[in-house]
C-alpha cells in the first residue's frame, strides 16, 4: 500500500481492509515506555485507521483523540470500538487541517503508527506535533524499515538515513524493535538551531546561479532535503545567456516537477559572497504562481521535498548557506544569526503573494473578537482591519498562536546587543486603540514613525483609499518592512529609511499636512516636525514619557499648540533617533539602589547615602486599594507632573537585604531634598481568597533631616489624588488637561498649570484640585507643603 490520495484510503477502509494488527511487543513497549501519568493523561493517535491503537491506549488509562483524514476509517473505528470509553474520534488531516479540534492543552503522548512514511511534509508535521507535547511527553513513531521490506512496498518504510532524520533535534531518542518494526520514542524539545553550511569546494573560477523561493496555499516555503544532509531551495547555475528568472523556473521544474511562467518569476535580490574562496553571485527569485504536483525527479540529489512553516525555519538544522541567505532576503529575520552576506535588494514591481492556513484565519478572528470585546475597537472600520490584515505575515518568525495573541503580548522582532527589544509588533488591542483615536476618514493620508508593516497596513485598511508613509531609522527594519509589504501588503504604504524625528521627506508630505500621525515608540519629547507636518485639526497619537511613565496620548493640533484628547496606559520600545535621551542615573549604596531622573538633570545627592543608613521615617497615607480596584497609573503620572524634584528609586536587592521595602528590580516614585529622600510604596494590610478581600495601603518611607517634611508632602499628594483623580472604576480615573507648546514659549503665554519642559516642547498639566502656575520645578529649600495644592 503506497496510497497518496485520500480517495484511495477511503476505498481501502470502505472495502473492509486493515493494517497490520497491533502486536504484543508493541503493546508491551507502549506500556513500558509511555505509561499514563499520575492522575491520567491525554494521547493523540495520528492516523488512527480503524482505531485499534486508540482503543488500547484508552485501556491503559489515556483519554485519546484519534484522528484520521479518511471518513471511512473513522466510521469503522466508531463502529468497531463502540464500547470503548475515553476516545474522541475525529476526521482530521494532520497535514492540512486547522488544528482547532485538537486539545488546546497538549498531549502526554502522540503516536504515529504505520503512517509516518505517508506524510508528505514530514519535518513540518513532526515539528508541529512536538510543539503539542506536554512537559515530559513523548512522540512515538512505529514504522516498517526498508531493510526488511520488499522493494515493491518500499514506499511504506524508512531507511536508516530517514530514521536518523526523524530524531534530529530531539533531546532523547530511543530506538527499539517491535517484531521487525522500528519503535522510536522521541522526547524533549524538538528543535535544532538552524545552521548555515557550505557544500564541498568547487573547481570553478566563479559561480553564478539562481534560487527559487515558492510558497504553497498556506504560505509555507518549499525546501529539499539534499543527499548532502542539508536543506536547499530549488535552484542552480545559470546556463549560457540564460537570465536569472529563467534559470530559477528551469531548475524548479527539473528538481521538483513544478511549473512556473517566467512572467511570475521576480528577481528580488542579488547575493554576493564566496564559496571556499570562489566568488559567488546568486539571484533570489520569488515565484508568485506555479502549477503541477510536487515530485522528486532527481532522487540522486534529493531525498525529498517538503513545505515548511516559516516560523519553524529557526530550528530546521543544516541549511545551505545561499538558501538561508535567500530566505532572509524574502523574510528578513526568519532565520536568526546568519553570517553576513552582501545583498543588493532590487525594487521590482511584483504582486503580493497570497496564501495562509485556515488556522490563521480562525486565530485572526479570535484575536479581533478579543480586542473588540475589550472595548478597544468600537468602530466597524477598525474591526474589519483586525479581521482582515494578516498579522502573522509581518511576524513570520513566531507561531500563529503567538502572532495572534489577543492579550498584552507584543512580538519582539529585533533586539540590540544587550538583548533589549528595539523593534516589535505591538499588542493588537493597543494598536486598535491608537488607530481608533486617529479618527481616520476614507482617503486619509497618515504619517507613521517606527516601521514594521502590520500597523501601517491596519491604518491603510481603515483609511480605505488613503495611504501611509512609514519612517524608521533602522535600515534592517525598513528592508524587512518593505519585503513584508510587498509580500502581503495593499500597495498603499511607503516605507522610508530616515530619522522619524525629522518627519517625512518633503515630497511625501501632502499639501496642508498629514491628516493624522502615529508614533510607535516611546518618545521623551515631541518632535517639532510632527506638529509642523500635521494638518490643522489633525490628530497625533504617540507614547509620551512623563517622569518615565508612558501614556499613548492623543493630541489635536490647534495652531502651534497640541491639545490632549485621550490617554491610554501603555509601553513601547524606546526611541533610537536624535530625540533619544539616555536616562540620567545616580547609583547609591554600591549599586544596591539607583535614582533615575527621567526629566531634567540629576539632582544633588551629597549626604544621601549617609541618610539612607540612618533611621527611616514612615507615614501611612490612609489611602488603600484592593485587588479588584488596583489601578494606580494615574497616581504615578499625577506625582511625576506635580511634585518638584521627582525621580524614581530602583532597588537591585531583595527587601530583606536592602534598606528599602521595594521589591528587587522594581522602582518607586520618589522626591529629593537636601541629603533627604522620600519614596512611595504599598504595603499589604489584609489578605483573603478573593481579590476584593485583599487590601494594600499607600505608605511613604523617608530618610534624612528633611525626610519627615518630604514624607508629608508625598502623603498629601496621594490623598489629593485619592480625592480628585481616583475613581471606583479603574477606567474612569480623571486625566489632566494637557497642552503642548513649542519650546521657547514665554511663561506668560502658557496657561495656568504645572510645566514640564522638554528640549523641543513645553508641557502644561492642569489637574483637578490644583491651582497656581509653576513654570519650573520647586527648589528643595522651598516651602515643601506649598506644592500639595489644596490637599
Amino acid at each position: 500500500m503506497t496510497y497518496t490520495a485520500r480517495d484511495e484510503w477511503e476505498q481501502h477502509y470502505s472495502d473492509g481492509k486493515n493494517f497490520r494488527q497491533l502486536g504484543e511487543r508493541e503493546r508491551e513497549l507502549l506500556a513500558e515506555h509511555t505509561p499514563v501519568p499520575h492522575g491520567g493523561g491525554r494521547a493523540l493517535d495520528a492516523g488512527c485507521g480503524t482505531g485499534e491503537l486508540a482503543a488500547y491506549l484508552a485501556g491503559l488509562g489515556y483519554r485519546v483523540d484519534a484522528v484520521d483524514f479518511a471518513e471511512s476509517a473513522i466510521t469503522r473505528a466508531r463502529e468497531e470500538h463502540a464500547e470503548v470509553e475515553g476516545v474522541r474520534w475525529l476526521q482530521f488531516d494532520i497535514e492540512r487541517d486547522d488544528p482547532a479540534p485538537l486539545h488546546e492543552d497538549g498531549y502526554d503522548l502522540v503516536a504515529m503508527r504505520l503512517m509516518y512514511p505517508f506524510v508528505r511534509d514530514r519535518g513540518r508535521v513532526v515539528h508541529a506535533l512536538g510543539e503539542r507535547l506536554r512537559r515530559g511527553g513523548a512522540l512515538v513513531i512505529i514504522t516498517p524499515v526498508a531493510e526488511t521490506t520488499p522493494e515493491e512496498r518500499r514506499g511504506i518504510a524508512l531507511d536508516e538515513d530517514e530514521i536518523a532524520l526523524v530524531g534530529a533535534g530531539w533531546e532523547r531518542v530511543e530506538r527499539l524493535d517491535a517484531d521487525g518494526l522500528a519503535f522510536l520514542v522521541l522526547r524533549g524539545p524538538c528543535h535544532t538551531d538552524t545552521r548555515a553550511v557550505e557544500k564541498r569546494p568547487t573547481t570553478a573560477h566563479a559561480l553564478t546561479g539562481a534560487l527559487a523561493v515558492i510558497t504553497d496555499d498556506a504560505g509555507r516555503v518549499l525546501l529539499g532535503r539534499s543527499r548532502r544532509g542539508m536543506l536547499e531551495l530549488p535552484g542552480g547555475k545559470t546556463r549560457g545567456a540564460e537570465d536569472f528568472a529563467a534559470a530559477a523556473v528551469r531548475e524548479l521544474a527539473e528538481e521538483t516537477g513544478l511549473i512556473a511562467d517566467p512572467a511570475d518569476a521576480h528577481v528580488v535580490s542579488m547575493l554576493v559572497d564566496d564559496s571556499h574562496g570562489t566568488p559567488r553571485l546568486m539571484a533570489v527569485v520569488r515565484i508568485t504562481a506555479w502549477t503541477g504536483t510536487l515530485a522528486n525527479p532527481e532522487e540522486d540529489k534529493f531525498a525529498r521535498w517538503e513545505f515548511f512553516d516559516l516560523h519553524a525555519l529557526a530550528c530546521a538544522g543544516d541549511v545551505f548557506l545561499p538558501a538561508a541567505s535567500a530566505l532572509d532576503a524574502v523574510w528578513p529575520g526568519v532565520i536568526p544569526d546568519l553570517p553576513p552576506v552582501v545583498s543588493y535588494p532590487l525594487a521590482v514591481d511584483r504582486p503580493p503573494v497570497p496564501g495562509e492556513p485556515a488556522e490563521a484565519v480562525r486565530l485572526r478572528r479570535a484575536m479581533a473578537q478579543t480586542v473588540i470585546d475589550g472595548g478597544w475597537a468600537p468602530s466597524e472600520p477598525v474591526q474589519r482591519a483586525l479581521r482582515t490584515v494578516p498579522r502573522h505575515r509581518f511576524a513570520p518568525e513566531v507561531s500563529l498562536a503567538d502572532a495572534y495573541d489577543g492579550g498584552d503580548r507584543a512580538v519582539v522582532t529585533r533586539r540590540d546587543e544587550t538583548g533589549t527589544a528595539i523593534s516589535s509588533v505591538s499588542a493588537a488591542w493597543l494598536q486598535a486603540d491608537m488607530i481608533e483615536h486617529l479618527r481616520l476618514e476614507p482617503g486619509a493620508i497618515v504619517f507613521e514613525a517606527g516601521s514594521g508593516g502590520y500597523n501601517a497596513e491596519l491604518i491603510a485598511h481603515v483609511a480605505s483609499a488613503g495611504r501611509v508613509v512609514t519612517v524608521d531609522i533602522d535600515p534592517w527594519v525598513v528592508r524587512r518592512t518593505r519585503q513584508f509589504l510587498t509580500e502581503a501588503g495593499s500597495g498603499r504604504v511607503t516605507a522610508v529609511e530616515a530619522d522619524a524625528a525629522l518627519g517625512a521627506p518633503a515630497h511625501l508630505v501632502p499639501r496642508g499636512g498629514f491628516d493624522a500621525s502615529m508614533i510607535t515608540y516611546n518618545c521623551w519629547d515631541i518632535a517639532p516636525a510632527w506638529r509642523e507636518q500635521l494638518a490643522e485639526g489633525g490628530r497625533l497619537v504617540l507614547p509620551l514619557e512623563m517622569g518615565g511613565y508612558t501614556r499613548a496620548v492623543t493630541f489635536e493640533r490647534r495652531g502651534e499648540v497640541l491639545h490632549a484628547r485621550h490617554f491610554t496606559y501603555c509601553g513601547f520600545v524606546r526611541d533610537q533617533g536624535r530625540q533619544a535621551r539616555p536616562v540620567p542615573v545616580v547609583p547609591l549604596l554600591d549599586g544596591a539602589l539607583t535614582l533615575r531622573f527621567y526629566d531634567g538633570a540629576t539632582a544633588g545627592t551629597e549626604g544621601l547615602e549617609k541618610a539612607l543608613r540612618e533611621l527611616r521615617h514612615e507615614v501611612a497615607t490612609g489611602v488603600t486599594m484592593d485587588g479588584a480596584n488596583s489601578y494606580f497609573g494615574s497616581l504615578q503620572l499625577y506625582a511625576a507632573t506635580t511634585l518638584p524634584n521627582f525621580c524614581r528609586l530602583v532597588a537591585h536587592q531583595d527587601p530583606a537585604e536592602g534598606v528599602t521595602d521595594i521589591a528587587k528590580d522594581r522602582d518607586a516614585p520618589a522626591i529629593l531634598g537636601d541629603a533627604s529622600l522620600a519614596y512611595l510604596i504599598h504595603i499589604q494590610t489584609k489578605d483573603g481568597d478573593r481579590p476584593e478581600d485583599k487590601q494594600w495601603e499607600w505608605t511613604v518611607h523617608a530618610f534624612g533631616e528633611q525626610g519627615p517634611e518630604l514624607a508629608e508632602q508625598l502623603a498629601a499628594t496621594v490623598r489629593a489624588w485619592d480625592r480628585h483623580i481616583r475613581a471606583d472604576d479603574n477606567d474612569k480615573h480623571t486625566d489632566p488637561v494637557l497642552t503642548v507648546h513649542p519650546a521657547g514659549t514665554p511663561d506668560d503665554l502658557l496657561p495656568t498649570g504645572e510645566v514640564l519642559d522638554k528640549a523641543s516642547s513645553r508641557l502644561v498639566f492642569r489637574w483637578p484640585g490644583r491651582h497656581g502656575h509653576l513654570p519650573a520645578p520647586a527648589r528643595p529649600t522651598d516651602t515643601i507643603t506649598a506644592t500639595a495644592g489644596d490637599a
